[in-house]
């Protein structure tokens, strides 16, 4: 059991994370039970995992609320989270729902209908989530929100290059943000991870260097996030190969790429 009587000043005590069933949203579930948040509240299409995931945060002190809702839904993610912002008053938001296609294993190309879902969830997901929260944090004259992007935003990867292009949206979309909304006392934050041990990690195609365990993952967002910091990108060799290939010439990056085994 944690004390929260203890918490640092700025640590929320009321979280809400969507996609709490994948390995990143699980992950951060924990850390945040782990380091004292009063109360949970998690989304996920996984119900069963769901029920195991509030059962391990309840053990850790936590009192977790849990929602089964898929986030294509996007007028029923938009109505739930404005009640529950409203009645449970969630400090800070983690927007993570996502999942990720490719081009397949003979590089046939993405299938339209999945391109369909992935920007479903990957980007009007993460907008709808913003829209269902902010309107109770503005009311209230504080809040944040965290937005999880990812490292392929800084360069599209051939292998996924709708998952890439969906994952920069959400880079520009919550920087855009947080400039607009600071002067109201809302933070938003860019989260851009690496490769992060997950189902849909292991299901993309292509190398995976740097590869973290996700309770690392979420204990570095955790910390970037109680700082405030604008953009939690990691691991460091990885965010700046990435960044390096975003600024030289696409005909070069695309060839590093390739030696790299991307695009093969």
């Amino acid at each position: 059991m944690h004390n929260t009587d203890s918490l640092e000043p700025g640590f929320p005590r009321c979280v809400l994370i969507t996609g709490a069933t994948g390995g990143i949203g699980g992950a951060l579930a924990l850390e945040y039970a782990s380091a004292g948040a009063k109360t949970l509240i998690l989304q996920g299409r996984n119900a069963a995992r769901l029920q195991e995931l509030a059962a391990a945060c309840s053990a850790l002190g936590a009192r977790v609320i849990t929602h089964e809702l898929d986030v294509r839904d996007h007028d029923a993610l938009m109505s739930w989270l404005s009640a529950v912002c409203e009645a449970e008053m969630p400090s800070l938001v983690i927007a993570n729902a996502g999942v990720n296609i490719n081009t397949g294993p003979e590089g046939q190309g993405e299938a339209w209908q999945d391109v369909h879902r992935l920007l479903d969830v990957n980007v009007k997901g993460v907008f709808a989530t913003v829209h269902g929260a902010l309107p109770a944090m503005r009311r209230r004259g504080h809040g944040q929100i965290a937005l999880i992007s990812s490292l392929a935003a800084w360069r599209g990867l051939p292998e996924t290059p709708s998952y890439s292009a969906s994952k920069a949206a959400v880079k520009v979309y919550g920087e855009a943000m947080r400039d607009a909304l600071a002067g109201e006392g809302i933070k938003f934050n860019v989260v851009m991870p690496g490769y992060v041990e997950s189902q849909m990690c292991f299901d993309m195609p292509g190398p995976k260097p740097f590869l973290w365990k996700a309770d690392k993952a979420a204990r570095v967002i955790r910390r970037g996030l109680q700082r405030n910091r604008a953009r939690i990108s990691f691991p460091f060799p990885l965010n700046l190969g990435c960044f390096l290939l975003s600024v030289i010439h696409p005909a070069v990056s695309g060839w590093i790429l390739k030696r790299m085994g991307y695009g093969d």
